[in-house]
């Protein structure tokens, strides 16, 4: 396949995993990249082997050699970069969540749609041999038929000056980690009936940061009565990022579904036997730049798209809202 002509949109930290090292085993260049310190573009350009520096995002988004735009910016600008990236006829591998809120979610998918070009959102675990795994288990019956599903995102906290803390910037713990527990839950759709929705949701604000949620634990029940419960905060002791999918017959646990080149165990529990699968620890963002690369070149279809990403900040917005708080404000560039 033609390599894919990457631009990537400042220089963040999850930008190495996500995009430099998958485009390095799959081949893909790293056409440009700008930041807001054009110092730190300098030096990410040069690490990373980035072809060239451009002196603000929109040069980025407007050079001709540059067909895929990956957005790893703040959480807040994720919504209003991606719409002119869609303007300008790229197709958008964007970090979660795709927006600031569902409204805004619906907006750049119909864009996209309007465009012609493709958005995908970054939920990379996906796309790994562990998701696949615990999704086999349901679709062959080794687990039954689907009855609770846990699913929890916990972390420390970040620096108080973390951008993942700031309201205007679309931060909370949800935005951040608990996205993952809750497209989780989404993606067990085929086995419950349908879509998962809130029935209850509680959240601890940030102190000195109202509306800023530190923590948020949720119950949701799908179509045929299975439920779900997710946990996610990003003030806990140390990392939890796993899922428990329980079925009539059995149950399977991965301590690390989201970060599976760490942790690549799926322990399953039947009546009649334990046993753990070991799924291999190459990482889930290349899983994911191999797939969107063969959707580009070979049109080979994905597990999820923009309306996925709609469906996502649904869940997210009903979350909040049942918990007293409200979906994140739309940030203005």
């Amino acid at each position: 396949m033609e390599p894919l002509r990457i631009g990537i949109l400042g220089a963040a930290r999850i930008a190495g995993k996500a995009i430099v090292e998958p485009a390095r085993l799959t081949g893909a260049r790293l056409v440009a990249v700008a930041a807001r310190d054009s110092e730190r573009a300098r030096a990410f350009a040069a690490e990373h082997g980035v072809e060239r520096v451009h002196a603000g995002y929109d040069d980025v988004i407007n050079d001709p050699d540059v067909e895929v735009i990956y957005n790893p910016l703040a959480n807040g600008l994720h919504g209003p970069w991606n719409l002119k990236a869609i303007a300008a006829g790229k197709h958008v591998l964007t970090e979660k969540p795709s927006a600031s809120n569902a409204a805004e979610a619906a907006q750049v998918r119909d864009a996209a749609r309007e465009r012609g070009v493709v958005l995908m959102e970054g939920f990379h675990y996906v796309f790994h041999p562990v998701t696949r795994r615990l999704h086999e288990l349901l679709s062959k019956g080794e687990l039954g038929e689907l009855q609770h599903v846990e699913t929890t995102m916990v972390m420390p906290p970040p620096a108080d000056d973390d951008p993942r803390w700031s309201l205007s910037l679309a931060g909370g713990a949800v935005m951040d980690v608990g996205c993952y527990a809750l497209h989780a839950q989404r993606m067990l759709a085929p086995w419950g009936g349908g879509l998962p929705t809130v029935a209850t949701a509680r959240a601890g604000e940030r102190k000195r940061l109202p509306g800023v949620d530190e923590w948020l634990n949720a119950d949701l029940v799908f179509p045929n009565g299975a439920t779900g419960a997710v946990r996610t905060s990003m003030a806990a002791e140390q990392v939890d990022f796993s899922c428990r999918i329980i079925g009539s017959r059995g149950e399977a646990f991965a301590p690390s579904f989201v970060l599976p080149h760490l942790d690549d165990r799926i322990t399953v529990t039947t009546k009649e036997d334990t046993w753990v699968e070991h799924l291999g620890r190459k990482s889930s963002y290349t899983y994911q730049l191999e797939a969107f690369a063969a959707h580009l070149r070979e049109g080979k279809p994905l597990p999820i798209d923009a309306d996925d990403a709609v469906a996502t900040m649904e869940l997210i917005d009903a979350c909040y809202r049942e918990a007293g708080l409200q979906p994140r404000p739309v940030t203005t560039i």
